[in-house]
């Protein structure tokens, strides 16, 4: 499994303003299921996606060269792997980030998707 750089919002409440990541996924073999912050989320739909541990619905999409990563009508700041922060930098071709529009986190991997294997192939 590769890790590639993706942006994960959570599709909360009426007010679009669900928490959303930019970090690294990681995918499995059929592409179904995205691993990401100690979560699994399987794909029902275009960019949708649900956590297979709560039932909460994601949008999860590579990110976008122009920074438009949020869902239509999605606000608020998106928090960014601190990892993650040169490689975005880059790929965007900007100097630094807006401290308006996003917060750099730490996040950590702790579980693999082996932990997942069981909820996964559930009937």
């Amino acid at each position: 499994m590769t890790s590639e750089l993706y942006y994960i919002e959570e599709k909360a409440g009426t007010n679009q303003d669900g928490l959303a990541w930019i970090g690294y996924i990681t995918q499995s073999r059929t592409g179904k299921t995205v691993y990401f912050n100690n979560k699994a989320f399987q794909k029902y739909g275009r960019g949708a996606y649900f956590d297979i541990e709560t039932g909460k619905g994601y949008w999860i999409s590579r990110i976008k060269k122009n920074g438009e990563d949020r869902h239509q009508f999605g606000h608020g700041k998106v928090m960014i792997d601190r990892k993650a922060v040169s490689e975005y930098l880059a790929y965007r071709n900007l100097e630094s980030l807006k401290p308006s529009q996003y917060t750099i986190v730490d996040i950590e991997e702790a579980r693999s998707p082996a932990d997942f294997y069981e909820l996964e192939n559930k009937k």
